[in-house]
């Protein structure tokens, strides 16, 4: 009896030692590789990122962080972490539109009239299937962080409606979207390498450019473009994505570490960059530049002007689900 007793005990030790043993692997230490943009407020976001998902896994998740594009460029980032290579990225979303061609959508012009706008769009249903239809390639959508809108920089006039713009020579991407929006406002849009930017307007070869207020802030565009306009055109988020079968291979507790970690990140992103474009937009007002802001009545009146382009219907034929649109725009 003593000796099956005995026998009871070592068989219950053993159960437990193997019960316990599984739930440690469960909650392995992993090391994720988090890729990073150049843009401050992400920066911002990622060092928060880091230290809730840290905190909230109990310190089995260690988030190592790789700003300014240290890993790559947005297309060789986001292939990298298809492979496994990088755990964790943030991309602007244009390079991610031929793989995921629902991603044409941000190439649209006035989508979004103003960020809280974006963020309802992004944060809802349209939003998160565009998220989720990312699994299909290896991909864990997280979620939208703000790139920005892009703004409309000149020497000529404050530009407030379309046709203050009519004529004028402007430096665009090489983007059929983007060319065909421009040409409906009845300017004449110059494709050309940002690197000659900057001389192009000194010189007068272009009367003007659009781009996010951070871009013409770093790039000093203020110090040969008189006017900087608040047209507010294009809305581009960036996207925050994780490899899914890294994501898949976490404990629950560590999932739940992420999600709380990509929430609040998220929220602090946004604030960060609005905050920082107020900063941005102070210092070019102390300079002398002449910011303008766009009424309600302003932006519609652009707007008007990309839809009997029928510019939406261009972006929606090079989509895969082109309801997202409609959904997003709050149609």
């Amino acid at each position: 009896m003593k000796w099956m007793n005995t026998v009871a005990l070592m068989g219950a030790l053993t159960c437990a030692w193997s019960l316990t043993g599984t739930a440690v692997a469960a909650e392995k230490n992993v090391t994720l590789k988090f890729s990073n943009v150049t843009s401050q407020s992400a920066k911002d976001a990622g060092k928060v990122f880091k230290e809730i998902a840290e905190k909230e896994s109990g310190g089995t998740l260690k988030i190592n962080l790789f700003p300014d594009n240290q890993l790559g460029d947005d297309r060789v980032v986001i292939e990298t972490t298809v492979f496994g290579d990088i755990d964790v990225a943030v991309s602007s979303t244009s390079p991610l539109a031929n793989m995921f061609p629902d991603f044409y959508v941000f190439d649209t012009p006035f989508l979004f009239l103003n960020s809280q706008q974006a963020y309802s769009g992004l944060d809802g249903k349209a939003g998160q299937a565009i998220l989720k239809s990312m699994e299909k390639k290896g991909l864990k959508g997280l979620a939208f962080w703000e790139n920005g809108f892009r703004n409309f920089t000149d020497n000529k006039v404050a530009a407030k409606r379309p046709e203050d713009v009519k004529g004028m020579k402007i430096r665009t991407m090489e983007n059929e979207v983007h060319l065909a929006a421009w040409n409906a406002f009845g300017a004449n849009p110059t494709p050309m390498a940002f690197t000659e930017l900057f001389t192009a307007l000194q010189q007068g070869t272009v009367d003007g450019q659009e781009n996010p207020l951070g871009i013409i802030d770093g790039n000093k565009f203020q110090e040969v473009q008189k006017y900087v306009s608040l047209t507010q055109h294009v809305y581009t988020p960036y996207v925050v994505v994780m490899n899914l079968e890294k994501y898949n291979s976490l404990s629950d507790k560590q999932k739940a570490a992420l999600e709380k970690a990509t929430k609040e990140s998220t929220e602090f992103q946004r604030k960060q960059s609005a905050k920082y474009e107020g900063e941005i937009l102070a210092k070019l007002r102390k300079g002398g530049t002449v910011v303008t802001e766009l009424s309600a009545d302003d932006k519609a009146a652009w707007q008007k002007r990309v839809v009997d382009a029928k510019i939406f219907d261009k972006v929606k034929s090079k989509m895969q689900n082109p309801a997202y649109l409609d959904q997003l725009a709050g149609k």
